[in-house]
């Protein structure tokens, strides 16, 4: 499943014009616009189980993308907090929002740069 990753957070040219999807591969792990949504969404919901479902994923997978996130940091990214009569709640830390920060300003940069080749290819695509 590949969760919805809000537009409103990723600048990118007119619709049609071709906009990045970045992925970046590190030697801990992999950090890619699924992590990053569920942690944008965790930061809006103030839980895993409701950012899964604002995002369409299960709250297992949303579990598992939160564990990851956190084994490749080498330190939480998210911060729980138990159940009781409210339920939970989860919470960005500092490594998490610096997270989303680095990979948002990384995608900016990269969309920046492609954006003269996206045009043309998508001019071509139109076959204009």
């Amino acid at each position: 499943m590949k969760p919805a990753t809000p537009r409103s957070a990723t600048p990118g040219p007119e619709a049609g014009d071709g906009v990045l999807s970045l992925r970046i591969d590190l030697a801990q792990g992999r950090i890619g616009p699924g992590k990053i949504a569920l942690l944008e969404a965790i930061d809006r919901e103030g839980s895993i189980s409701a950012a899964g479902r604002a995002i369409g994923m299960s709250y297992k997978r949303a579990w598992d993308l939160v564990d990851a996130t956190n084994r490749l940091l080498g330190t939480p990214a998210v911060q729980g907090s138990a159940g009781g009569s409210r339920g939970g709640g989860a919470v960005l830390t500092d490594a998490g929002r610096n997270l989303v920060a680095d990979y948002r300003a990384i995608e900016r940069a990269a969309q920046r740069a492609a954006e003269p080749r996206l045009l043309a290819l998508a001019r071509r695509a139109r076959g204009s």
